[in-house]
């Protein structure tokens, strides 16, 4: 196969911080044209992740690690002008995607009926909070808003840790996927029906999903699934670092642990879940105290002899150093014109015939308003250039 799967799409792109950008560039990687849509002087929040102006603070690490391969624009959308200039992209483009909260676009004058009878092939695809209509439709959308009200954020492994935010994007992330299946099922129908449609996403419905079995349980028995919280799964310290050990998926997982531990074996004691899951403090109480005598690489071969699920807990640091890391493709080296030499994340989806690249760096703030102008011929009476 020539070229990426997705050569030929065009999106226009009015996303900022996260879930959209993380689609958006999704969609790019796999070569669709992405041009993104900013505000004159300020552009993707992102870009004032460090509260400054300077060009090297508007093109730091957090805006361009979510913005390569995308073209940016600058546009009032305010205007006259800059809604006819948005309105001829749009009959240009096959797809709009914005994360904005619900009616924003509307708004605007960029609703989704509008562009419709712009482009009837158009596909609008929304990313919000909680969903576009409902009780919470209006309410301020953010991923550990999410977390909290989904469910996720009140399960801890054990009543006495205290409930904490989790300290990755996760519904950003989970939410961003989520928009690009919806857009890819959406060209996928458009090849048939020849006409575009609407998709959504949220948050909230991605934190939902994602508790998909937690969530059958609970309505069929009433009973909380708490996978970190089985008895025989947990994190220990050793001598010099610590190790989680998953104690499931075997017939008996308690005599393999204590057979790595070098102890008596407990599951005549404790022979079923039932058992376990009423005495997990004393387990986890013999699992900690023996752990602690000696270091995680020992007790990793001895686990691992056992055929036991376990691994070293690491930093980003030491992930991202890690031989696999490089030879699954997940860095990207970019030579970026701000930023100089750069290690970005690269794609988790990996085609055996379209291999993801940076075509392009993460743009400057406006760095291609005069090309798309020209290109697509636009009104503009007045283009604002990137900064330099």
């Amino acid at each position: 196969m020539s070229g990426h799967p997705l050569d030929g799409v065009r999106i226009l792109d009015f996303t900022q911080v996260m879930l959209g950008p993380c689609a958006t560039q999704m969609l790019a990687d796999f070569g669709a044209d992405v041009i993104k849509l900013e505000r004159p002087g300020s552009g993707d929040l992102s870009r004032s992740f460090y509260g400054e102006t300077s060009v090297e603070a508007m093109n730091n690490a957090v805006f361009s690690s979510l913005n390569r391969n995308k073209r940016s624009i600058t546009i009032d959308t305010k205007s006259d002008t800059g809604k006819q200039m948005v309105y001829d992209l749009v009959r240009a483009s096959d797809v709009v995607v914005d994360n904005f909260r619900a009616g924003v676009m509307d708004r605007l004058g960029f609703g989704y009926e509008t562009l419709k009878a712009i482009n009837p092939r158009i596909i609008c695809a929304s990313g919000t909070g909680f969903g576009e209509t409902g009780p919470y439709a209006h309410k301020g959308g953010q991923d550990v808003l999410a977390q909290a009200m989904s469910g996720v954020m009140e399960k801890t492994s054990d009543p006495s840790i205290p409930k904490s935010i989790y300290p990755t994007t996760l519904c950003d992330y989970s939410a961003g996927m989520h928009l690009v299946q919806g857009v890819l099922a959406a060209l996928l129908a458009r090849e048939k029906s020849g006409v575009g449609q609407k998709v959504g996403v949220s948050l909230y419905d991605s934190m939902i999903a994602m508790q998909m079995q937690e969530a059958a349980q609970w309505s069929k028995h009433r009973e909380v699934l708490n996978w970190a919280a089985m008895p025989l799964t947990g994190v220990f310290e050793t001598t010099n670092g610590s190790l989680v050990v998953v104690g499931a998926f075997k017939i008996n997982p308690l005599q393999d642990i204590c057979t790595a531990l070098g102890i008596d074996d407990l599951s005549p004691t404790y022979p079923d879940l039932s058992a376990q899951r009423k005495n997990k403090p004393f387990l986890q109480n013999v699992f900690r105290e023996n752990f602690a005598k000696n270091t995680t690489q020992y007790w990793l071969e001895r686990l691992e002899a056992q055929d036991l699920l376990c691994a070293p807990v690491r930093t980003l640091g030491e992930a991202l150093e890690d031989p696999q890391t490089a030879i699954n493709n997940m860095l990207l080296e970019v030579d970026h014109p701000i930023l100089g030499d750069v290690t970005f994340i690269g794609s988790p989806v990996h085609l055996s015939d379209a291999p993801v690249s940076v075509r392009r760096p993460p743009p400057q703030l406006g760095e291609h308003t005069e090309e798309v102008i020209a290109e697509f011929n636009l009104r503009a009476p007045h283009v604002e250039k990137v900064a330099s």
